[in-house]
């Protein structure tokens, strides 16, 4: 049996990490679900509706011939029935059970939508199995795949997915009409299914013309206004329930009711894409993916609200311009970004192929609508998302201070990005743990770091790898041991009450940031996560010597310690004693580096362990491979000489 959270316990935990304000809105919402299982409104008659919201001429021709060519192999794929998702292949998807996870074998239980027990998945299967097919991004690349070649065979086939799934997924009945962000996205892919099916004769039939369609978009729309996530859980689930209301109240701006959650949907997503966002234009979850989603979710309902001649709020624009500058500030030298907290590889419009760089996409769209900057990195190769938002959204925000040279501290998100030769590039961690009460998206990594050559993962973020139904595997990769930092008489540095819940948070502030010196860059930092210690840790980056120096301080009562180091997949070591030779090669190249660890501790690599978890990479959600991890086991009290680990990080050969 798998563990799920909803027993007593759990609720009770997750009960304390609310407000007043948000008890009563959770009380309001159970009243209304109940109210709302036997009454059933019907979708107000709007026969005569149009759609109007279609992409400007000239549109798909700014489509580069090498991304429409990843486009139309990745719709031939999955016209054959082919697709992956977290890991597992399917063949099914010529015709799909939308109820089915392949993962285990089971079918979510029908009825009632609020009454099936979708975190359980002994009884209703991997839930992200189940959901991730039914945003229907899969099929917004269909979609696109006929924008680009007009081939009816990619518009017929999708015409057929969306009526299947109407008729099998009545409002409010079964799992697919639990979760709002789940209703958001699909809401998002809609509106896009519709956009690019325009030139074809059976768009209007399949969806203005046709009461089934019209019938689920109001209901839609009608539970997105009901039941917003509130308080604690207004994290990107809020952004993702607004932003796919606000575009489906543009372009299906139908019913009687569209101006009204027009409006409101606008507010909230404004509101909210600021509480969600520091100052710095980081994402406050501090889960590099989610920055991503909320990026993409952001410029896709003002793409909707800007093709609709519908005003959005100014301070919107500035949220995105600012989330836009930050990612081109934190991504290394292959325009990857940290691997930081969760990942669950959601995004929030998918028109391209296999092998398009989501980050440079998300950069080349703010190149076109914000600008670029001359401290940006270089955006190469194309997509085809680019083009077809761009089209929409109107360029250009007020004139806004910019950073004027590439940031590396942000000092609100306390992260901090170290840089030397060669393509070194280093994370130092030193911010809140998560965002809202719950942190829902965090992990215990205060004081980790993240450390790279030319791209490729040295001392690396192992990642999430699954949420729901192996709570040993989520314990692991999100636990302090976990981590490229310092874990003390074998506890997390923050309590867990639950996969989506701490209830207990580890305070850390970083001491200093020196990112200006020519030679040498410094970072410090401490937290306070073991309670009565306090663990600081000191990180030194020399360009003339390419060496990273670790140095971590505990003060307080004498612990039981383990510092770990988390290679990269690509990564071979040889532990001899305290010093590991580190190898590997990059385009063809041979490189190595040296690793001197603490000689205070003893030494061990562990690769691939699955009692307890150790030793394991996730390069994407539902996916893992075996990977080195060192883990130096003592007590603090044995550094009672110097009071201090070291541990020095050497690159050799390559200089870049």
């Amino acid at each position: 049996m798998t563990a799920s959270p909803g027993g007593p316990g759990w609720y009770l935990r997750r009960l304390s990490r609310m407000g007043p304000r948000e008890i009563g809105g959770r009380v309001a919402d159970t009243v209304r679900r109940r109210r709302w299982r036997s009454a059933r409104p019907d979708c107000p008659d709007v026969s005569g509706a149009e759609f109007t919201a279609v992409l400007p001429a000239g549109t798909v021709a700014a489509v580069e011939p090498d991304a429409a060519k990843r486009l139309i192999a990745e719709a031939d794929r999955l016209m054959a029935g082919h697709a992956e998702f977290f890991g597992v292949a399917r063949d099914d998807l010529a015709d799909p059970d939308w109820w089915y996870d392949p993962k285990t074998g089971r079918r979510a239980p029908w009825g009632y939508a609020f009454d099936v027990p979708y975190r359980d998945e002994d009884a209703a299967g991997d839930i992200k199995q189940i959901w991730e097919p039914s945003r229907h991004q899969y099929l917004t690349v269909l979609a696109a795949a006929y924008a680009v070649t007009g081939d009816e065979r990619y518009a017929e086939r999708v015409a057929a997915h969306l009526r299947s799934w109407w008729a099998g997924n009545a409002p409010l009945r079964g799992v697919h009409w639990v979760s709002g962000i789940e209703l958001g996205i699909r809401l998002l892919s809609w509106v896009w299914i519709r956009r690019l099916l325009d030139g074809w004769p059976g768009a209007a039939a399949l969806f203005e013309d046709n009461p089934v369609a019209r019938n689920q978009i109001w209901h839609h729309q009608r539970w997105l206004a009901a039941f917003p996530s509130r308080g604690s859980s207004a994290n990107n689930h809020a952004i993702a329930e607004a932003a796919g209301q606000a575009a489906a109240a543009c372009a299906f701006g139908w019913f009687p009711a569209s101006a009204r959650w027009r409006a409101e949907a606008l507010r909230t997503l404004d509101r909210q894409m600021r509480a969600n966002t520091f100052g710095s234009g980081l994402n406050r979850e501090l889960a590099t993916e989610y920055h991503g989603l909320v990026l993409e979710l952001g410029l896709a309902a003002v793409a909707e609200a800007d093709a609709a001649g519908v005003p959005v709020p100014a301070s919107t624009r500035l949220v995105l311009l600012r989330m836009t500058d930050a990612l081109a500030a934190v991504v290394d030298g292959r325009l990857r970004p940290p691997r930081q907290g969760d990942a669950d590889d959601g995004h929030g419009l998918v028109v391209d192929g296999a092998g398009t760089d989501r980050w440079a996409s998300l950069l080349a769209t703010g190149q076109a609508v914000f600008g670029r900057l001359s401290w940006w990195p270089e955006v190469t190769g194309g997509d085809v998302r680019t083009p077809f938002l761009t089209a929409l959204i109107e360029p250009g925000t007020r004139s806004v201070a910019r950073p004027a040279s590439r940031p590396a501290h942000f000092a609100d998100a306390g992260l901090t990005i170290l840089r030397g030769p060669g393509g070194i590039w280093c994370r130092c961690d030193g911010g809140p743990h998560g965002f809202l009460s719950i942190a829902a998206h965090a992990h215990a990594d205060a004081l980790s770091v993240e450390v790279r050559h030319d791209g490729v993962d040295v001392l690396a973020d192992p990642g999430t790898y699954c949420y729901h139904g192996q709570p040993e595997w989520r314990r692991y990769f999100r636990s302090t041991l976990g981590h490229n930092t310092l874990e003390l008489d074998g506890a997390d540095q923050s309590g867990s009450g639950g996969p989506f819940l701490w209830t207990r948070h580890a305070r850390s502030r970083v001491l200093s940031a020196d990112t200006s010196c020519a030679d040498t860059v410094r970072w410090c930092a401490e937290h306070d996560g073991y309670q009565g210690t306090v663990h600081r840790r000191r990180v030194e980056l020399t360009s003339s010597t390419r060496e990273l120096r670790v140095v971590d301080e505990v003060r307080g009562p004498h612990r039981a310690a383990r510092l770990a180091f988390h290679l990269g997949p690509a990564i071979t070591a040889d532990l001899s004693g305290n010093r590991a030779v580190l190898t590997w090669s990059r385009d063809g190249e041979e490189r190595s580096a040296v690793l001197e660890l603490p000689g205070e501790l003893s030494w061990r690599a562990h690769r691939g362990e699955s009692d307890p978890p150790l030793g394991w990479y996730s390069p994407g959600f539902g996916r893992k491979e075996p990977a080195t991890t060192l883990i130096g086991t003592g007590s603090t009290g044995a550094a009672a000489r110097s009071g201090e680990f070291t541990t020095v990080l050497r690159f050799r050969g390559h200089s870049g």
